[in-house]
């Protein structure tokens, strides 16, 4: 484990799940660490979709500003045929089964994004892969830079039209990738000493069956922990979450998994999934006791 720390539940406010321009998100590594301070939150991670890349900045802002920063990411992935996204909390940047996984997403999605842009270019968009590029800044590319790009242009009113339009399921934009297999994902977050966290299972559109079978699986190939909260949402699926979570877990006869939040923050004036805007609920077991454990049995 890298990172061992004390944290208070009552009193600190913690964010485990955030995005920056080093992948999809509007402001810097240390704007987003800047905003997460201002806003009273006192342990983050960075998460970035597939890229560490922004990690070392955030980090280096938060020993400025007062802030832990846990190195983070969250890697793109596939349960059967449907995309989903594995969270690694507390990994190491450094890792060579962490840094291959990254390569090979990296390249995946610039094929994704060459692919899009063809669509795009025969639905008449010309110069959409160099306009998705310059909204990446480097960064990993996207469908929300493309988004962007198709604002700018004037093709469409906002972003939200764009996927509505172009870029969201069944739309010309929407490029199936073939992903690594959850059970893969949450190996490679494990052998880089992180810990594994299913992120925003109610965002799926899974049935209640579907999502057990989902949790079941991710709990079998050794995943930690999972979203009970991903930004503001209504306290009854919250509710309904964790008692399914409990139930899958106690089917099992598999531990049962640790809790974590987030805001899944990516651009200000989202009061919904602001940083710092939700805590997790009372009698939950916390994903940073994991590491909290690790500090208590270091002497």
């Amino acid at each position: 484990m890298l990172t061992a720390l004390s944290v208070d539940a009552d009193t600190d406010l913690v964010d485990l799940h955030c995005h920056s321009t080093a992948s999809d998100g509007i402001l810097s590594p240390a704007q987003l660490v800047s905003r997460a301070k201002s806003h009273g939150v006192t342990l983050l991670a960075l998460t970035d979709h597939d890229t560490l890349s922004g990690v070392a900045e955030a980090r280096q802002t938060g020993d400025q500003l007062g802030i832990s920063v846990l190195p983070g990411i969250e890697l793109s992935s596939r349960w059967g045929k449907r995309p989903v996204h594995i969270v690694g909390l507390n990994v190491d940047p450094s890792s060579t089964e962490l840094r291959a996984a990254i390569a090979l997403r990296d390249r995946l999605r610039r094929e994704r994004a060459e692919q899009i842009a063809e669509r795009l270019q025969r639905r008449g968009f010309a110069g959409a892969l160099q306009g998705a590029r310059k909204w990446a800044g480097g960064g990993v590319i996207g469908r929300p830079h493309f988004a962007r790009w198709l604002v700018e242009e004037g093709h469409v009113e906002d972003a939200a039209r764009a996927f509505k339009r172009y870029l969201g399921a069944g739309k010309v934009g929407d490029v199936k990738v073939d992903w690594p297999q959850i059970a893969e994902t949450v190996a490679t977050i494990r052998a880089a000493g992180g810990s594994a966290v299913l992120a925003h299972p109610l965002k799926y559109g899974l049935t209640r069956t579907q999502l057990s079978r989902l949790l079941r699986e991710f709990l079998e190939a050794g995943g930690q922990a999972v979203e009970l909260l991903c930004g503001r949402q209504n306290p009854v699926q919250t509710r309904e979450l964790r008692q399914l979570i409990e139930a899958v877990a106690a089917e099992t006869g598999l531990p049962a998994p640790y809790c974590s939040v987030g805001s899944d923050f990516h651009q200000p004036e989202q009061p919904w999934r602001e940083l710092g805007c939700v805590r997790l609920p009372a009698g939950v077991e916390p994903v940073w006791n994991l590491w909290q454990t690790s500090a208590d049995n270091s002497g």
